[in-house]
């Protein structure tokens, strides 16, 4: 099984670029840790930015058992459709990003915002 751990950081200044941090591990042994500037990217749309980034990351694992950990309610709300969200540029990039986790088949991702174990772990992971 595959599991990755993800974060999506939007600059807190407008045109600023933004970080994506991702840990891939297969059955506990860590596979890759790396942290991407991307550029600047509408905070609304960072997380699906940063899910499409590690989904480019994972394309050689496709077909294997693949878990993402992540961090943020409304991510999982926009992949997941149930977001109220009218943004016309969230909803365009949400429709894409579905389209690549079905490609991937056995694939799940996973809220762990009101998980206090999961979120310590997810914490250490993204420790320098």
């Amino acid at each position: 099984m595959i599991k990755a751990y993800l974060a999506g950081i939007a600059s807190q200044y407008e045109a600023e670029d933004i970080e994506v941090r991702y840990s891939i591990y297969e059955d506990e042994e860590l596979l890759s840790k790396e942290a991407i500037w991307l550029d600047y990217q509408k905070p609304a749309i960072v997380g699906l930015i940063a899910l499409r980034t590690l989904l480019q990351k994972l394309e050689k694992h496709r077909g294997k058992e693949i878990l993402i950990m992540i961090n943020d309610a409304a991510l999982n709300e926009i992949i997941r459709g149930t977001s109220t969200t009218k943004n016309i540029d969230v909803l365009q990039k949400a429709r894409e990003t579905r389209v690549e986790l079905l490609r991937f088949g056995d694939c799940v991702i996973k809220d762990i915002s009101g998980e206090r174990e999961e979120l310590v772990k997810w914490q250490e992971i993204f420790q320098p």
